[in-house]
């Protein structure tokens, strides 16, 4: 399977996808865990470009960088993984560029997925996990986690409140457009509430992957 983990800024991606692959890897599962952008050293290479607070990037060319390290994620460690029968978790995929870029720069939904899905050579995910949070709260732990001395405020995370707002109420919009694959959970939940909403999630669509097998 090929799981994505959807969300604004402070949602807790990381912490769960990390808690998801040590459920998975206990249950006997070779699991692979990636990022986006990064992933690869060209990706982790755009990442550092891309979150630079000091970088000014027009809108579509955050397009063509993000494009560009998944385009190398997908040659590199996706489509190899899943060929060779192991579960992938990414923090993200191209959900999170029509969100953004998107929703919050307000290009053109369409024809942004059109440019993702080259780039993927038409690669989707089985299930995508959002993790939805209000923008005020994600403001909140940014800002705390800043505070507390994790990492500065990166390009993103130093956006508007009328941004995040924004990307929040795309990334619900895009949940109800691909309700087949997107399960929306409560970023507000402790992860020990989210951990088996995620599994059983991953559980549901597995049975009905297998009832399409012939």
């Amino acid at each position: 399977m090929f799981i994505t983990f959807e969300g604004i800024e402070g949602s807790g991606k990381s912490t769960l996808i990390g808690l998801v692959e040590g459920e998975l890897l206990g249950r006997g599962e070779d699991v692979l865990q990636t990022r986006e952008p990064g992933g690869t050293p060209a990706g982790d290479s755009v990442r550092s470009i891309f979150l630079d607070p000091a970088m000014r990037i027009d809108p579509i060319a955050e397009v063509m960088l993000l494009n560009a390290s998944r385009a190398q994620l997908c040659v590199d460690v996706i489509r190899p993984a899943i060929r060779a029968g192991r579960t992938v978790l990414c923090d993200r995929f191209y959900d999170a560029t029509i969100a953004y870029q998107g929703y919050g720069r307000a290009l053109e939904i369409d024809g942004l997925l059109q440019v993702c899905l080259v780039a993927t050579g038409g690669l989707s995910p089985d299930l995508t996990i959002l993790l939805d949070l209000p923008a005020e709260l994600s403001h909140e732990r940014v800002l705390a986690r800043a505070r507390g001395g994790g990492h500065g405020v990166d390009r993103l995370e130093q956006e508007s409140l009328d941004f995040h707002r924004r990307v929040r109420d795309g990334y619900l919009q895009m949940a109800q457009r691909w309700s087949s694959r997107f399960v929306v959970l409560d970023a507000t939940q402790p992860p020990e509430v989210l951990v088996p909403q995620v599994l059983a999630a991953v559980a549901h669509v597995r049975e009905r992957i297998r009832q399409t097998i012939p």
